[in-house]
């Protein structure tokens, strides 16, 4: 049987099981559930995964849903996965899962809703919440200090300080890439104090290339259409401010 991997390239975790796929050989087909559309929502797809969230496995009668746990799965149940990506060694494997148990509890606690509720909501018809952003971002500002002075304090070129990408790397860097929806001054902010996290960005696309900027080209096009859209917003109000400073008539 074919494993089914049902996702939507604007999900975080859904890019990291992808590209893991890609990167290993392993046949599957790719089931789109569109987000944007609410395909997640509906009883089709809760068959599939109860819990009505991106991605989800399934490989002939087993179901597996959140991606951490498909990632694992994937590495251990398909031949000729490479050791680095889920090695053997348990105490290696212990690190990995503290990396991933830290990046829901932290990481992702902060990105993925300063993301939506500065950037994405809109798109889903939701409206931005200002507050919920301000909450967020502490937490993400914290949680890319941390991974620059305790999980990128190794001399190597990955977080477990190795020279090869783990399970961890790709998928708390397909977290990380969220960021480049936001307004360039935002993402400057946030992001441009950490250099080490910037230079780990780029270690685990070139390891994973060219897989990487072609599973994240979906959000390079919403980055674009986005950048489009706040560029043309810009013009509008400076048109309607110079209206407003021009003298009436009699």
């Amino acid at each position: 049987m074919t494993l089914k991997v049902y996702a939507d390239r604007m999900s975080q975790p859904s890019r990291a099981v992808i590209i893991f796929c890609k990167m290993n050989g392993i046949d599957y087909e790719e089931i789109k559930v569109h987000i944007s559309k609410g395909q997640h929502l509906t009883s089709e797809f809760e068959e599939i995964n109860p819990m009505k969230r991106l991605p989800a496995i399934t490989d002939g009668r087993f179901k597996l849903f959140e991606s951490h746990a498909i990632l694992i799965y994937l590495a251990c149940a398909f031949p000729g996965v490479a050791d680095h990506w889920y090695p053997a060694d348990v105490s290696t494997r212990s690190r990995i899962h503290s990396v991933l148990d830290w990046h829901h509890s932290n990481l992702r606690r902060g990105a993925a809703p300063y993301v939506f509720n500065t950037t994405i909501a809109p798109v889903l018809g939701r409206p931005l919440n200002p507050q919920a952003a301000a909450e967020a971002e502490p937490i993400l500002s914290s949680s890319l200090s941390k991974l620059e002075s305790f999980w990128l304090k190794e001399n190597g070129r990955f977080l477990l300080g190795g020279n090869q990408p783990s399970i961890a790397d790709l998928s708390l860097v397909c977290e990380i890439m969220q960021l480049e929806v936001l307004d360039e001054k935002d993402r400057a902010r946030i992001l441009g104090p950490h250099k080490k996290v910037q230079q780990w960005i780029e270690n685990t696309r070139n390891a994973t290339s060219p897989h990487f900027d072609e599973v994240h080209k979906v959000l390079m096009k919403a980055k674009e259409k986005l950048q489009n859209q706040r560029l043309k917003a810009a013009k509008n109000e400076g048109g309607s401010d110079m209206k407003k400073a021009l003298p009436s008539r009699m």
